[in-house]
């Protein structure tokens, strides 16, 4: 899968949702994990060792940033800050087409992302629930929706004890003509 994404929460009260998330992200393939303005403390160097949350010690396989304001926060060039929030101008996630390359961010447990995080997000999605959900719970459907759109992954069965739908195998595209014309040359030699 092309592009890449980090995953995050602003305000995280528990660090077991934090661990949950990072490990989560782990499996989903992101590349780094965050919190801006976390309320607990992290253990020594700012790895992420919550044994009950992350028993694949995710924190210490990827990067993971703690910030103290979303002001703080420093995302690679071109990369799209994603806030996951239930609001009424949010784009629902089935609709929506995730960047190559993301930072998404969740509101904390029992909190909504602040005015000032809202306004940084380049898109703001929503989950279609009826209400919200946990905040690990709810990061892990975000990811695994980026993974399932964005994964190249074989077309689903018509029916539902159908077979996938198998990709058709790649054609690699032609030489531009530049560098045809040195192929040339490298074969006349």
């Amino acid at each position: 899968m092309r592009g890449y994404f980090a995953i995050g929460i602003y305000g995280v009260t528990k660090d077991g949702n934090m661990g949950n998330l990072i490990r989560t992200g782990h499996g989903f393939g992101a590349s780094f994990a965050f919190a801006i303005n976390p309320q607990f403390r992290t253990q020594k160097r700012g790895q992420i060792t919550m044994a009950q949350a992350d028993t694949a010690k995710s924190g210490t396989a990827m990067p993971y940033y703690e910030h103290q304001t979303i002001d703080d926060l420093q995302l690679p060039k071109g990369c799209q800050l994603v806030g996951i929030e239930l609001t009424d101008d949010a784009v629902d996630l089935p609709s929506f087409r995730h960047p190559l390359q993301a930072a998404y961010i969740l509101g904390a447990e029992r909190e909504d992302l602040p005015a000032d995080v809202l306004a940084r997000c380049d898109h703001v999605i929503k989950i279609p629930t009826k209400f919200s959900l946990n905040v690990a719970t709810a990061g892990a459907i975000v990811m695994y929706d980026r993974l399932s759109s964005m994964g190249g992954f074989a077309k689903r069965a018509v029916f539902s004890r159908g077979e996938p739908q198998a990709l058709p195998d790649h054609v690699r595209g032609t030489y531009k003509q530049r560098s045809l014309k040195k192929k040339q040359k490298l074969d006349s030699k």
